[in-house]
């Protein structure tokens, strides 16, 4: 795997070796690849500190300049790799899609015909500077019995070949079946996203602005991921101390991720008492508050600078908020409606009416009831690692792993019928 870094290999060449590996990598068993996924896990425990100098190089390239979102989109600890490892086991120990029969019937004529899953081929995901999605797409690119193509940044270069160079020298792994393209290419790209043949599927993960060129131009089928603009909304009906702990937890315990909260939206009813005290508390973390004017209104003066338009549509990825008072549910339906990702929002009421109202009615691939945008997440979703939030609506929504990489397929057995 040290070519990929030195660059001898061209792109054309390692998505070539991934097509010709696939087929062995569909072939393995339920019990091989269960096998090999745990020996991922360990070998990347056993490689801890290795992982962790090639982070602080990463780390160091980076600079302070960057911003403090993606500083820590890419830091790997020894929490975070412990944390890898354990999402890699948790793979290991789900069912395997890969075979499930999913409908199964006979026609009049005998023929006996059953829909099973089958693995997609060759996934590819371009993803920006997190390590952590390195490991989970292989983990759960071999479960499914697919060969993956990775095309990181250029921030994790020196993480990402460590990794990959691990999980691809563990013993039994398929040749082929983990290639890492160049990420100081930048046609490396385009090369994969127009790779119709050898490629299956192509998978984005980051900012939109890497996402909308992908679905732009991409060539082969994209399964989109999405930005976060999450929004929770606190009705008059709320428990205002379960309120409290949802928003600081949804906007504080990781900004930098896409199932943060960026937006607040509260009852005018409970908006004198409400906005001015979540503002405060918002504030002793840190979180720059903006907001509209009957926000701005009802906090202390300078605590909020006024919300412009782009305001309501910008995902923060960092300690900023946003708050808007709003006349009811249907009002806050139709604000996220109209400005969010369609990723995770959330309604904070002891009201089960408007709760239902708000379930139905918000057009998002997560939404919730009493409860953080935090929890939209695989493992949080018992789905054990992830490949991302899926924001679109053909092929899956939301949080997708496992079912998501595989497609199926029709096995009629017949016993000499002719049409």
């Amino acid at each position: 795997m040290a070519k990929l870094a030195e660059g001898t290999l061209s792109t054309r060449a390692l998505l070539e070796r991934a097509r010709a590996a696939a087929p062995g990598v569909a072939e393995l068993s339920t019990a091989e690849k269960n096998g090999l996924i745990t020996k991922l896990a360990d070998a990347l425990e056993g490689a801890a500190e290795a992982i962790l100098a090639a982070n602080r190089r990463d780390m160091e390239s980076t600079g302070p300049e960057a911003d403090e979102a993606a500083r820590d989109r890419l830091l790997l600890t020894r929490d975070r790799v412990a944390a890898m490892a354990a999402g890699v086991r948790d793979v290991a120990s789900l069912p395997d899609p890969v075979g499930e029969v999913l409908a199964e019937w006979e026609r009049p004529n005998g023929l006996r015909i059953r829909k099973v899953r089958v693995p997609l081929g060759v996934v590819g995901i371009i993803y920006e500077a997190r390590p952590n999605v390195t490991v989970d797409t292989v983990a759960l690119a071999l479960k499914t019995g697919n060969a993956v193509v990775l095309r990181g940044s250029k921030e994790a270069a020196n993480s990402n070949l460590c990794l990959v160079e691990i999980m691809a020298g563990i013993p039994g792994m398929p040749e082929g079946a983990i290639q890492l393209l160049d990420s100081s290419n930048r046609d490396s790209v385009r090369e994969l996203i127009e790779a119709r043949g050898l490629v299956d599927v192509i998978i984005p993960r980051g900012g939109a602005g890497l996402i909308n060129f992908v679905v732009e131009n991409s060539v082969v089928p994209v399964i989109e991921t999405g930005a976060g603009n999450c929004h929770i909304y606190v009705d008059d009906a709320a428990d205002l101390d379960m309120a409290d702990e949802i928003v600081i937890n949804a906007k504080t315990q990781r900004p930098s991720v896409c199932n943060a909260a960026e937006k607040l939206l509260v009852h005018e009813r409970i908006a004198p008492e409400y906005v001015p005290r979540i503002a405060a508390k918002l504030r002793e973390y840190g979180v720059e508050l903006r907001g509209d004017d009957a926000a701005r209104r009802l906090s202390p003066p300078g605590m909020m600078q006024a919300a412009t338009e782009t305001d309501w549509g910008e995902e923060y990825l960092r300690l900023c908020m946003a708050v808007r008072v709003v006349s009811d549910v249907e009002h806050a339906i139709a604000h996220i409606n109209r400005y969010s990702t369609k990723h995770s929002d959330s309604i904070v009421t002891r009201e089960e009416g408007r709760a239902r109202r708000f379930l139905r009615a918000v057009d998002s691939a997560a939404v919730y009831w009493n409860a953080s945008t935090r929890f939209s997440d695989g493992a949080e979703f018992g789905f054990g690692a992830e490949m991302g939030i899926s924001t679109q609506k053909l092929h899956c929504r939301g949080p997708f792993a496992l079912p998501e990489l595989t497609s199926s397929k029709y096995e009629i057995i017949g016993s000499g019928q002719i049409r």
